[in-house]
């Protein structure tokens, strides 16, 4: 069975420099990213979210 896979990329490269696209958690720390939905950012793991202001 083949699993679908998001091909969404979570880093950028510029030259020598490592530029990551999404925020991390500020609960989770480093490596636990926040996914980005229409109003709101919200981490996976822990339940943190973050509404978009108007």
């Amino acid at each position: 069975m083949v699993k679908k896979v998001n091909k969404r990329e979570l880093f950028l490269v510029q030259g020598e420099k490592i530029v990551r696209k999404l925020r991390n958690c500020p609960r989770c720390g480093p490596g636990i990213f926040l996914a980005k939905h229409s109003n709101r950012e919200s981490c996976g793991k822990c339940g943190y979210t973050e509404f978009a202001k108007k």
